[in-house]
């Protein structure tokens, strides 16, 4: 690289070191590079409209804001039956329902068996298939565009590398059997749920615990046990040390949105003739899937975060599409979506199923107040039928 003058800041220095890696790349690959419109080291400025990483963040943001929102207000409701009515009262938020995927799961079950939508926690079920329809279309895109566990286990990971200069990952000897606990783990919340007869799963739903149980869900955070509380600790500072720990090797809401979203249409595909192989991909890639040496990514551990596709300095080579890009540099026949499109049509498809809910009947959760005067005040000591 050319030697620098003294006023050179750093960023600078770093995005002259980028093209130099990129610029050699192409030359090992004696591929013209056709670059990508509008990037400066192969990346988009961050406000640019067509950059994903902007319309991603900006789902991320908005959705941990609304989820902030659905638990405070549901915090609130709930001291409101706590107290006797002392305290202001707040209508109860339906969305509190997306945070309980059991109750989903069940009533799935329910549904798919009578052909009737059940009125308890209804809402955890259309949410669970709305987070289904998205993997099946758009990979396991809520996970790195909507969940705000992934956000804030991307958060931690970032944070961790600022603070420790980079990200550790297990040899791919452990790796490999780490990332098979979520499954076990889905397995096991699947073997409860599957083989429940359907009054079982009625019975559940109607006895005192099922009725609240979204108010035992937040108490669990509220009385947190000690246990408990140590594996949250351990799981926060171990997410400093390697991304997305939850994510990749314990959540078995996104072990589930994987198996769905191998039909997914959409995925990551690499043109190989305008590749200059210049690794970037790879290297971005939060999941570390090794992006530059596949045609298309067709791997469970896809999020569809498309930083691989950010990260590409060449012209149409890295795309999230339905048909494999082909062609000579510059001249691919296949194009991508973009961030915003995806980011438009998870709105289509959350929106849509919310609107439905609602002009159904099905989002509310509408309970006599009485139940829930006597059932709230006494819900530390509800078990489990």
């Amino acid at each position: 690289m050319k030697s620098l003058p003294q006023h050179q800041s750093e960023s600078d220095v770093h995005v002259l070191c980028s093209t130099d890696d990129i610029e050699q790349a192409a030359s090992r690959s004696r591929i013209k590079l056709v670059r990508r419109p509008g990037t400066v080291a192969g990346k988009l400025p961050w406000n640019d409209v067509r950059n994903s990483k902007l319309w991603r963040h900006s789902a991320q943001f908005i959705f941990v804001l609304i989820n902030i929102y659905i638990c405070t207000t549901f915090y609130f409701w709930v001291r409101f039956y706590e107290t006797g009515g002392a305290t202001t009262y707040v209508p109860r938020p339906a969305g509190i329902e997306g945070w309980l995927p059991i109750a989903g799961l069940m009533n799935l079950k329910y549904t798919l068996e009578t052909w009737n939508i059940p009125p308890i926690h209804a809402a955890s079920m259309l949410l669970l298939l709305a987070f289904l329809l998205m993997a099946l279309l758009l990979k396991k895109a809520f996970c790195s565009w909507l969940c705000p566990v992934g956000t804030l286990s991307e958060m931690s990971g970032k944070l961790g590398k600022k603070l420790f200069g980079q990200t550790f990952l297990p040899p791919r000897w452990l790796d490999i059997p780490l990332r098979s606990l979520k499954y076990l783990l889905l397995g096991f919340f699947l073997y409860l749920v599957i083989p429940m007869p359907v009054r079982a799963i009625q019975a559940f739903l109607m006895s005192p615990y099922g009725l609240i149980a979204d108010v035992k869900m937040l108490n669990f955070f509220r009385f947190i046990g000690e246990t408990t509380l140590i594996s949250v600790i351990v799981l926060i500072f171990g997410s400093l040390f390697i991304q997305n720990l939850w994510c990749r090797y314990l959540c078995p809401y996104g072990a589930l949105l994987g198996l769905f979203s191998l039909f997914s249409p959409f995925k990551i595909r690499r043109n190989v003739e305008s590749c200059i192989d210049c690794g970037k991909c790879a290297k971005a890639c939060p999941s570390r899937i090794p992006v530059d040496r596949l045609i298309q990514v067709r791997t469970v551990e896809c999020t569809a975060c498309m930083s691989c596709v950010e990260s590409c300095p060449a012209k149409d080579t890295l795309v999230f599409s339905v048909a494999k890009p082909t062609g000579a540099p510059g001249q691919t026949r296949a194009r991508g979506i973009s961030g915003m499109m995806v980011a438009l049509l998870l709105t289509l498809i959350l929106g849509g199923t919310i609107g439905y809910a609602k002009y159904a009947g099905h989002w509310e959760t509408n309970l006599p107040e009485q139940f829930y005067y006597r059932l709230i005040p006494d819900s530390q000591m509800l078990g489990h039928p």
